[in-house]
């Protein structure tokens, strides 16, 4: 099966699913927990340079303490041949993660999540496949503020990436360096999520920051900066059942990748989306799946061209 043919698969159930979890009637309130904990994070779904790194974030407002499965495609135009000119090549970074986030205390949580990849990439020589676990993500989360009406909260975290997945350094030399399944260093990572909510609406500003340490191979991935503002919006709902609405924006930053302490030229880059998408949920599960389109893009010096991404995810609330 194709990974084209597999992302309409995964299109058509999430647009089934999302029709089976409309509820019948309508309340005032988005019944979401008022220790709401969501915070955005990257998962380094390829490894953490211009391209393939996108964020994947918890995406779960209703179930903010949880353990599921996530499947995240993007799709990138690459120059693989520079010698023909405007000849682009397309690469789809494809993850499929376990991911979780579990109470420690009242205002402490730990976030964990542990992906495995499995990218195609097309050139004049032909086709490129890789595959296997990449990094292992953990980060505590703790919550700063929040307010006596719930209206308002605060959350901070701090992480860590292990480098669990392969580093190839052959890879790294290519148009497109993230073509990986690991940066091979420790990375660490700084994050900040404000929520505002009051009866059906919910609006999430994130903001994180990775820094990027050499490897092994004398190879060092740029820092990376994410920001985006998600607003969710209740359709339906009732005790049981929840649907809502969600769309924004969500930006990325890439400083230039190094070796040997030499900065390397087209390495650097930054990238807009738009997204669109839904989150349901019946009880302790929950289902949501986005879209995001790109509003401006410019990766590696122009020679990488963001085109889309999907994701879909169904949790079980903790």
């Amino acid at each position: 099966m194709s990974m084209m043919n597999l992302k309409k698969i995964l299109v058509i159930l999430s647009l089934t699913l999302l029709a089976v979890c409309q509820a019948k009637t309508i309340n005032d309130s988005l019944y979401v927990a008022p220790n709401i904990n969501r915070t955005m994070l990257e998962d380094c779904d390829a490894c953490g340079c211009a391209a393939g790194n996108g964020s994947s974030g918890f995406e779960s407002l209703l179930n903010p303490q949880f353990i599921g499965i996530k499947y995240f495609a993007q799709h990138y135009k690459a120059k693989e041949n520079l010698f023909v000119k405007d000849h682009t090549q397309d690469q789809y970074f494809n993850t499929l993660q376990v991911w979780g986030k579990i109470p420690l205390t009242e205002r402490l949580s730990v976030y964990a999540s542990l992906p495995f990849h499995f990218h195609e990439k097309r050139t004049m020589q032909g086709d490129v496949n890789i595959s296997g676990i990449g990094d292992l993500n953990l980060m505590g989360i703790y919550r700063i503020i929040n307010s006596k009406d719930n209206f308002h909260q605060l959350n901070g975290g701090f992480g860590v990436k292990v480098p669990l997945g392969k580093f190839d350094e052959k890879g790294a030399s290519g148009v497109n360096p993230s073509f990986q399944l690991g940066t091979g260093s420790w990375d660490y990572q700084a994050a900040l999520n404000y929520k505002f909510q009051k009866n059906k609406l919910a609006v999430l500003v994130n903001t994180d920051y990775t820094i990027k340490t050499e490897n092994k191979k004398n190879y060092r991935f740029g820092n990376q900066w994410n920001y985006a503002a998600t607003g969710f919006y209740q359709l339906t709902g009732n005790k049981n059942t929840i649907f809502s609405a969600k769309a924004g924006l969500q930006g990325e930053v890439y400083d230039q990748n190094k070796q040997f302490d030499e900065a390397l030229p087209n390495t650097a880059g930054s990238a807009l989306y738009g997204k669109l998408g839904f989150e349901a949920s019946y009880k302790k599960f929950s289902l949501g799946s986005e879209v995001m389109l790109p509003v401006y893009s410019h990766l590696a010096g122009g020679d990488i061209e963001a085109k889309s991404r999907f994701s879909i995810f169904i949790n079980f609330g903790i």
